[in-house]
Parts: structure tokens; sequence; C-alpha cells
């Protein structure tokens, strides 16, 4: 019995050893070491399902150019259409566009443009310094000048040459376009002994105007001179229309339009800037034409009219452009009238020597220009809305003043100013307080306040060797957000009449071939993807 107790007490002991041992195994337990939970990206785009019209009730526009609807196909039309609630034309709503040499109007590729976006439009711009028919303008300091009589241009009436081609001329047809060339001999230009023309049946017009292009020979021009350059032709198509065209490095030319079939003489009075040009045809619009005598001879030397008589041609003549657009674009209720009256620097109205497409207004009609303009603008459309648009608001406070200053004088006169754009071309680096400073200055005028031309720059510098990174796109983004939310919280609802941005996708942002530099301004990028500058944008509004 002592013998078991022993062996009794010597189990109970092993076993209480064996689990005790037992018990501390289990309870060491392994280090688990918890990865970081990943920064999520405050600017991703991917993560924003609606599309900016349907973020606020403030309208959000966006520029468009004709071209980039043909070069960019079908998803740059659908982001105008599903993102923005209107357009604004960057060119072809301007003086420049529409007016001809002989002062008609050609409606032909704005009409088309509004077409293709299908939704509303903000008019740009009634009066303007740049994009003018500088040519046509400057005539009306002169008095009408004469052709000489003599022609220059070889072989233009097309008599010379064999049974199929004719002696000087190229006739081509490439690109994406379809017709064909013939030498016409029974319906010629009456009363003029001709016995042969030109006959162009375009099938399909092509991406390109000059996919299908008739070339005539070259002509010794002098530099700088005024020609006029005429052509008899008659459209078998009433709503036909194609170019003419004088290039050799210089490009210029004359969109022609038909109204009926019959034989009528064409005129257009230019400035050729080189020495050895070439006429050209280029057929942008389908439909049948018979060309015959075309013509390039020197203008004689205009002698110079008063000032009275001068100041009198030039306020009709702006009265009659701004009248005669407005009429046309009925819809359009919404218009820029005035546009960079000011000049940087110590603001001041800007005047000086007309040259190309530049023309200013005030040379002949002096600061009483801007005034005319919105009278005129409101003669034609009572229930229009007109602004007065310019840039570097946000970083001038002498210049903003000065508008500022103008619209209460403007105001004192009765002239119908409803708004003033900003149109904020800026970059990362633009002070945020004087972006705050001028909405406040705006909204305090009572008068609608607009964001017109909203991009920003993330190379304002012009960076060598410069390449976008997430931390640039993270503060254009950023500053994207500001804006938008600056603008909500110091302009009162009753005075926001919307944002616009000046472009879709970075490759047709003016920037870069303005400046001659690298960037990438706008919201989408070169494929048209949304960039963090979309989500930062959209986070303004909330």
């Amino acid at each position: 019995m002592k013998n078991l107790s022993k062996i009794s007490l010597f189990l109970t002991i092993s076993f209480f050893c064996f689990t005790a041992c037992k018990k501390d195994v289990v309870d060491v337990q392994p280090v688990v070491v918890t990865p970081p939970v990943p920064t999520a990206d405050p600017f991703d785009p991917t993560l924003i399902t609606s599309v900016l019209k349907d973020l606020t009730d403030v309208p959000i526009g966006v520029a468009v150019n004709l071209d980039e609807f043909t070069q960019n196909g079908a998803i740059y039309s659908s982001l105008v259409k599903s993102e923005f609630d209107n357009i604004t034309m960057g060119y072809h709503m301007k003086h420049g566009a529409i007016v001809k040499s002989d002062g008609s109007f050609d409606f032909s590729r704005a009409d088309e443009t509004i077409s293709k976006a299908g939704i509303n439009v903000f008019g740009h711009v009634l009066a303007w310094h740049q994009n003018n028919n500088g040519d046509y303008l400057r005539s009306l300091a002169n008095s009408k000048p004469s052709a000489s009589g003599k022609n220059i241009l070889i072989n233009g009436d097309f008599e010379d040459g064999t049974a199929t081609a004719f002696t000087g001329w190229t006739n081509l047809v490439g690109g994406t376009a379809d017709g064909s060339y013939s030498i016409e001999t029974t319906d010629v230009e009456p009363n003029t002994g001709s016995k042969r023309a030109l006959k162009a049946i375009v099938t399909k017009a092509g991406t390109n105007a000059y996919d299908m292009q008739a070339l005539g020979p070259n002509f010794t021009a002098v530099q700088g001179k005024q020609y006029r350059v005429s052509a008899s032709i008659k459209s078998l198509t009433s709503a036909g229309r194609f170019k003419l065209v004088v290039q050799n490095s210089n490009y210029l030319e004359n969109q022609l339009t038909f109204t009926d079939n019959k034989w009528k003489i064409y005129t257009w009075d230019v400035t050729i800037n080189e020495v050895n040009p070439q006429i050209k045809l280029h057929f942008n619009g389908e439909g049948t034409y018979i060309i015959d005598n075309i013509k390039v001879e020197e203008l004689s030397t205009s002698s110079s009219l008063s000032n009275t008589e001068i100041t009198k041609n030039v306020d009709a003549a702006l009265k009659t452009w701004i009248q005669g657009t407005m009429g046309h674009f009925k819809t359009v209720k919404s218009w820029d009238a005035v546009n960079e009256v000011y000049t940087d620097g110590t603001p001041s109205i800007r005047t000086g020597s007309s040259t190309g497409d530049t023309y200013y207004w005030a040379q002949y009609l002096g600061r009483g220009y801007i005034a005319k303009t919105f009278n005129y603008a409101k003669e034609a459309c009572p229930d229009c809305e007109l602004f007065i648009n310019d840039y570097n608001l946000e970083y001038s406070t002498a210049k903003l003043d000065s508008v500022i200053s103008l619209v209460k004088e403007l105001q004192a006169q009765k002239v119908p100013v409803a708004g003033i754009g900003s149109q904020m071309h800026m970059s990362i680096n633009t002070s945020t307080a004087a972006i705050t400073n001028m909405f406040k200055k705006l909204a305090a005028t009572g008068l609608k306040v607009r964001i017109s031309e909203l991009d920003i720059s993330i190379n304002p510098n012009n960076t060598t060797g410069f390449a976008p990174t997430k931390a640039l796109y993270d503060a254009q983004a950023t500053m994207f957000k500001f804006v938008v939310k600056a603008y909500l919280d110091n302009v009162p609802v009753a005075q926001r009449h919307g944002i616009t941005v000046w472009g879709i996708s970075d490759k047709d942002s003016w920037i870069t071939p303005t400046f001659n530099r690298p960037d990438n301004p706008l919201m989408w990028d070169k494929d048209f993807k949304k960039k963090s500058a979309y989500a930062g944008f959209t986070q303004g509004f909330k």
C-alpha cells in the first residue's frame, strides 16, 4: 500500500506537470503584423459616376471647334452632348470666320458646328480686336479700289490645253473625297467668247477641304499688295459651296456659297503677302460646279476718305455685323458683347495699328464702340443677356477694378450690361486669395458672373524636359476644386450664369500651339480619359 501510494502520488504529479506544460504551449501566440491600409487616391476620376451637367443647377459649358468634331470622331461628340449644357465656339462665330472680303456673311461653318453639337450655344463674340476680317474692315477707310484690268493669272480661262486637260492645272481627288473633273464646252460663261470651262462633280466631300482640289498655276505677286481675285461660277447645286484659295506657304481662303444655278461673278479683294502664290479650288461641299474665267488683277491705290466718312463706315459695319449675326442665330440668348477691352499692365482701352486679322474698333470709334456694341445687340435681341469678357481678372487687381469701373460707367449710361465674364486661363500657382477677391468684387456689382474660359496650366514656366506627374495632376485637381468652390461660396445663386471650360482634351488645347510649350491644362487627356482634374472639378460642387 505504501508503494502504491507512492506510485499514485508520482502519477498525480506527472499528470499535473504534463497539463501545465501543455497549457504553456497553447498560450504562446504568433505575432501577426497587419500591413498598412493603402491611402485612397482623393482624386480618382474612375469613382465619378455622374456627368458634369448633372452635378449642379449651374450651367456647365465647353469650348468647341468644328475641326475637333471632324478629327476626334464619335467620342468627342458624345462627351460634348453627355457632359455639358452648352457650347462656346472657339472661332466660328467670330467676325473673321463669318464676314467675307466683300462684307457679306457666311454662316455655314458655325451652323455645321451647332448641328454637330446638338446643345445650347453661348455666343462668342461680337466685338473683339482679334479674329476679324481685317482686309474688309480696313477697306472701309478707303474709297472703293478698282481692278487694273490686267489678268496676271495664266490660263485662268481654261482655254489652253489638250482635249482632256488644262495647261498649268492639276486636278486632284484624294483622302476621303469622291468626285471627278471634266472639260465643259457647252455650258460656259455666256457673252465672253469662252469655249472651255472646268467642271467639277463632288460626289462626296472629304474630311479635309483639300481632299478634292484643283491646283492652278503660280503667279507673280508683290508682297503686301492688294489684288482682286474673281471667278465666274455656276453651281448646279443650290446648297453647294467650295473655297477659293490663294496659297504658297501663306494660306488665304474665301468660302463661296451658292443659292441658285445661274452664272455669277464672285470677287475677292485680298492682300497677298508672298511673291509666288497659287490659285487653288478646295471643294468642301457636294455638288456640281462649272468654273470659268478666273482672274487675278492688281488693285489701284485707293484715295483716303475723311475721318468723318471713315467713322461712319466703321460704325455702319459694326452695326451690320452685330445685327446680322444675332439675327441669324436667333436661338442664342447669351453673348459676349465685348471681349478683352483692356490692355495688360496699366489698363487702358485697346487701340493701335490694325494688321492681319487684328482690328481695333476703338481706333475709329473710340471707347464709344463698347456702348455701341451693347446697344446694337440689344436692338437685335431685346431678351438677350450681354456680357463683357476679359482675362487676368484673378491676377491683376488693376484690370479687375478697371472692368468694374467700366461696367458702372455703362450702367450710368443705361447700357444693357447683364454680366461679367472672367476667362480664368490660369495655372496651379495662381493665388487662391486673389481668386476669392475677384469673385467677391464681381458679385458686389449685382450683375451675372460667369467663368467663361477656364483652364489650368501645369507647366506655366515652360520647364525644360517637362513631363506631367501625379503631383502636378493632383495640384491641378486641387485648383479646379478650389475655383468651383470659390465661385459657389462668393457668387449668390441668382448671379451664377455658368462655368465654361476651354476645351475637352489636352491635345486640343490652345495653350500648346500659342505659347509653344507642352502642357496639360484640361480635364481629359489626349486619349479622352478623365484626369484627376475631372474629379477635382466635381468635388467643388460638394
